[in-house]
């Protein structure tokens, strides 16, 4: 199957799936099949799907990626020791686990083409990836904790895990306990990556955006709180800090100089 035929069968299977959908009508253009495909990603709820399905899925999907374009995490120079700035799409990065900046569901966005992290990430690991963390959210019986941390598989992301985060979220004046907790995502984030044998992670930058911590307040927690860890912990992991608008980058390089 062309990458064509593997979009319009996933359109064609996920429009199946509901009869309120019957109506939608497929776009003929690549672009428009694109974000339809990503806004039935978006709004499917976890449940299984067959094996004929994952297999179309996940073919899609990695080609889509590889089309984007994979940067190897191996291939960055650090900007300290154990420490990377990397400016980029983090759904197209090869490392040990990236960080997703999660809600305290930890479903995923539902919002159709959202622009976060969280729909970006769900929609390119696959319908697997909302599937387990339901799992593990349903064992756990209730919402996720802010500053606390959980792990999945990648599924058909180029990383080998996701580290999925609840961030604070800030109402008017940044508190101390807001740092506090934007800490704790971190340093859950580390250790659970260490208990799991994972030699490199992403972080993207937490809290910030939809959750309204000031860019460069959260940046300057990101950095002490890894080099906190990593001088406590003596840990030889590697970090990489992963920025995707320009004002962070330079808000990063200001710092790591």
């Amino acid at each position: 199957m062309t990458q064509q035929e593997h979009r319009l069968y996933l359109i064609q299977s996920l429009l199946a799936e509901n009869a309120q959908y019957k109506e939608i009508k497929i776009p003929e253009s690549a672009d428009e099949q694109r974000k339809l495909l990503r806004a039935l990603f978006n709004i499917r709820m976890p449940k299984p799907a067959s094996d004929q399905f994952i297999g179309i899925q996940n073919a899609y999907l990695k080609e889509e990626t590889r089309h984007k374009g994979i940067t190897d995490f191996a291939e960055l120079a650090p900007m300290q020791e154990g420490i990377y700035l990397w400016q980029g799409d983090i759904t197209t990065l090869r490392c040990g686990a990236i960080v997703n900046a999660a809600n305290s569901q930890m479903l995923g966005c539902f919002y159709p083409n959202h622009g976060c992290i969280d729909n970006a990430i769900h929609t390119y690991a696959g319908v697997q990836l909302r599937a387990a963390c339901a799992e593990l959210m349903e064992k756990q019986g209730h919402e996720e904790e802010t500053g606390r941390a959980k792990i999945t598989p990648a599924f058909n992301l180029p990383c080998d895990y996701v580290l999925h985060t609840v961030g604070p979220i800030v109402h008017g004046w940044l508190t101390e306990k807001d740092r506090e907790l934007l800490a704790s995502c971190y340093r859950s984030c580390l250790e659970l990556a260490e208990q799991n044998d994972i030699k490199s992670v992403a972080f993207c930058c937490i809290s910030t955006g939809e959750f309204h911590f000031p860019n460069d307040k959260a940046a300057q927690v990101a950095i002490s709180t890894v080099k906190d860890y990593k001088k406590q912990t003596n840990s030889k992991i590697e970090v990489i800090f992963n920025v995707f608008k320009n004002v962070d980058l330079q808000i990063y390089r200001d710092i790591l100089r």
